[in-house]
């Protein structure tokens, strides 16, 4: 299941779904939006007073990012083929969707939650590069539109071919209570997988932009559950206790004495926080 379908799947009210066995892990979880601390048991009323116009003006404000991107665009080099928003498939296998359709491409795996942002750069023969945020080489796409994949499984590279249309990866509409519910759930799976409570703090600016710092929390949760799978690095996975997810002009993650921060820029999207992949490597850093 998709980070967005978790999501949107939490709708009912936190408090009447909420067993008392429950309360302890919803505790864990403290959301705070601008000098206002919103509490569990106050969460709920708290949307609805604050929050109640939002998926209105969220639409609005999605819809002129949106022209904002097309708008900015670089335009193709004459004689390119650049690849199409779509699904694509490698020789191998691999399933994934590849989105043109904002200012800088999207990229995700079929089988996995996260959405990368792409840094394209030029290589020999006239080649582009497509890089995740932490640099680490995803595609490579030649003049006449040929694509190359590379993952863990071919770090030489697979041809990848298109498969057929998709749509966009921009992320759905979350109202507050969602995001507060989709936060918990987040972090019952990271303490479970860790062996302790892990306490997660959103502290936000200001409303309207949840879906980006949901996702936000989604791509949190995949670094940690990975690191908890690999046994060279579960150690550094169970030494989280905390996480705060704080807004920012520049993404980014530090981490130190088991607490885990997480800067994020949510107006900028998906390319306003770090990668999984990044913050993989924050933790485990030597």
């Amino acid at each position: 299941m998709s980070w967005s379908n978790r999501v949107t799947t939490a709708q009912k009210p936190v408090l009447a779904t909420m067993a008392v066995a429950n309360v302890v892990r919803a505790s864990a979880v403290r959301l705070v939006v601008g000098s206002t601390v919103v509490p569990m048991i106050a969460a709920l009323t708290f949307a609805v007073l604050t929050f109640a116009a939002l998926p209105a003006s969220a639409q609005v404000q999605a819809n002129a990012q949106a022209q904002q991107e097309r708008a900015t665009r670089p335009p193709a080099r004459p004689g390119r083929t650049l690849p199409s928003t779509g699904r694509y498939v490698s020789e191998n296998g691999e399933r994934f969707v590849f989105d043109r359709s904002g200012a800088r491409p999207l990229f995700r795996f079929e089988s996995r939650n996260e959405t990368w942002v792409l840094r394209a750069s030029p290589a020999p023969r006239g080649d582009i590069i497509y890089r995740n945020d932490a640099g680490d080489q995803i595609l490579r796409v030649t003049p006449d539109g040929g694509m190359t994949l590379y993952t863990v499984r071919a770090p030489n590279g697979t041809p990848a071919s298109m498969a057929g249309p998709a749509p966009g990866l921009a992320p759905p509409a979350v109202t507050p209570a969602q995001l507060f519910r989709f936060s918990i759930q987040q972090s019952d799976r990271m303490s479970e997988a860790v062996g302790h409570l892990v306490y997660v703090t959103l502290d936000l600016e200001r409303p309207g932009h949840e879906a980006a710092v949901a996702e936000t929390v989604s791509v949190i949760c995949e670094a940690v559950l990975r690191l908890a799978r690999s046994s060279t690095t579960r150690s550094h996975a169970a030494g989280i206790r905390r996480i705060n997810v704080v807004e920012g002009t520049r993404p980014g993650a530090t981490y130190a004495n088991g607490v885990l921060t997480v800067v994020t820029n949510p107006a900028d999207g998906a390319e306003g926080r770090p990668s999984s992949a990044r913050i993989i490597r924050t933790i485990a850093r030597p």
